[in-house]
C-alpha cells in the first residue's frame, strides 16, 4: 500500500536516516512534537486498521532495541532476541495480531540506528549463540523500500561469530542483498502458505512462486535460508494445497541450505474476531474448530491440529529427512506425539536451534 502521510517526530527530524526517507517517500511531511497528533489521525479513520498501513510516523525508539520474544510459559519458546526496528506492516493479512495487538496501529518506524547498533555491539561483545531477528513486530523487508538499514544490519552481523540475524519477510524487496559480504551470518526467511491461503488472507503479499523464486536467489548468494508455515489453516482441500506447496519449495531450494522450518496454526485473540469479520467479510477463517488455549488465545482443536501436523511433518521429512524443525507455541503432548520427541530431551528447543544455525551459518 502506498504511504499517503508522512509524520516525522520532531526529535528525529534532523537525523540522516529520516532526510534520506523523507526524500523516498511520496507523500505529504509533517513534523510534529505530540505523538497523539498520529494516535488521533488514526483513529478517526472509519477503518483505523487500513488508513495505519498507509500512515508513517518516523520516530525513535525510546526503550530497548533488544528484547526477549513474549512466548507463554503454557508453550515451548524458542528464546529468539527480537531487534525492535519499527513497527506494523504495510501489507494486509486477514489474520494478522498486529491488527488489535496495537491500539492503536502505527506503523512507525525507528530512526535512531545508532543506539541500536550500540546494542547489538554489547551483545557481541559476549560469546554466546544468539538469534536475532526483526519479523515480530513488523515484516522485515518493507522497510527496504525506502531505508538501507537492513542491508547495514547484515553487514554488521558479518563481522562477528556468535550470533544470526533473520530477516523474516512476505515480500521479494531483496535485490539489494546480492552484493552484500554477508559471511552466512543473515538468514534470509519467508513466511509461507498456499496459494489459496495467499489469495484469500494475505492482501498486498507477494505470490508463493515469487517469495520462493526470491529465496532461490539469495540461495544463489550463498545465503542460509529458513522458512515458516504460520498460521496453517484449515480448509477444503488444505490437505493436497500443502501438499503441493512443500512439493515445491523442495523443487526449488536445496534442502541442505535450510536452518529451521517452524509450524504453527492458525490462533488468535478473541478480539480479532470481530475486527477479521468487518475487514475481511469473506474470510471463513474465524469460523473453525477452536477451543480456547492456555494462554487465552482461540485454536484449533488439539486432535484437529495434531493430524495436521503429523501430515505436514511427513511431507516435509519426504524431501528434507535431516531439516531442523519445531513449532511456534505448542505444548509438549503437541510435540510428542507429532515429532516423536520433545524439545527437553534433545537440551531444549533453544538449544536445539543454536546448533542448527551455528552448522548451517558457520557460527564459532
Amino acid at each position: 500500500m502506498p504511504i499517503r502521510q508522512l509524520f516525522i517526530d520532531a526529535c528525529v527530524q534532523d537525523l540522516l536516516e529520516t532526510v534520506h526517507i523523507r526524500h523516498c517517500v511520496n507523500a505529504p511531511g509533517q513534523v510534529i512534537d505530540d505523538l497523539h497528533t498520529v494516535f488521533d489521525y488514526i483513529n478517526q479513520a472509519d477503518d483505523p486498521v487500513q488508513r495505519a498501513k498507509e500512515t508513517l510516523l518516523l520516530t525513535r525508539n525510546r526503550g530497548a532495541f533488544i528484547r526477549k520474544c513474549p512466548g507463554t510459559r503454557h508453550y515451548t519458546c524458542c528464546d529468539y532476541q527480537i531487534l525492535h526496528i519499527g513497527t506494523f506492516c504495510t501489507m494486509d493479512c486477514a489474520y494478522c495480531i498486529l491488527q488489535s495487538y496495537f491500539h492503536p496501529p502505527v506503523l512507525q518506524y525507528f530512526v535512531n540506528h545508532e543506539d541500536m547498533i550500540a546494542q547489538l555491539r554489547q551483545m557481541f561483545a559476549a560469546p554466546v549463540a544468539r538469534r536475532f531477528g526483526t519479523g515480530e513486530f513488523t515484516d522485515s523487508l518493507i522497510w527496504e523500500l525506502w531505508s538501507g538499514f537492513s542491508q547495514k544490519l547484515a553487514s554488521l552481523f558479518a563481522g562477528q561469530q556468535h550470533a544470526v540475524l533473520e530477516l523474516k519477510t512476505k515480500t521479494v524487496n531483496i535485490g539489494a542483498f546480492k552484493h552484500i559480504r554477508h559471511n552466512r551470518k543473515t538468514i534470509m526467511s519467508w513466511s509461507l502458505n498456499t496459494p489459496a491461503v495467499i489469495a484469500a488472507q494475505e492482501r498486498g503479499t507477494a505470490t508463493l512462486e515469487q517469495r520462493l523464486r526470491a529465496a532461490a536467489r539469495c540461495q544463489q548468494w550463498n545465503y542460509p535460508l529458513s522458512f515458516h508455515f504460520d498460521p496453517l489453516v484449515v480448509y477444503d482441500n488444505w490437505q493436497q494445497d500443502y501438499y503441493q506447496t512443500i512439493e515445491m519449495i523442495f523443487k526449488m531450494i536445496d534442502p541442505g541450505n535450510i536452518v529451521w522450518i517452524s509450524l504453527g496454526s492458525f490462533r488468535f485473540m478473541p478480539s480479532l474476531k470481530p475486527m477479521i469479520a468487518k475487514r475481511f467479510p469473506d474470510s471463513t477463517i474465524i469460523y473453525g474448530e477452536f477451543i480456547s488455549g492456555l494462554d487465552g488465545k482461540l485454536r484449533y482443536f488439539k486432535p484437529l491440529r495434531i493430524d495436521m501436523y503429523r501430515r505436514i511433518a511427513g511431507w516435509i521429512r519426504k524431501w528434507a529427512p535431516a531439516v531442523t524443525l519445531y513449532f511456534c507455541m505448542e505444548d509438549e503432548h503437541v510435540w510428542r506425539e507429532t515429532l516423536g520427541f520433545v524439545p527437553e530431551d534433545v537440551g531444549g528447543l533453544p538449544k536445539m536451534l543454536d546448533r542448527s544455525a551455528a552448522v548451517h551459518c558457520d557460527l564459532a
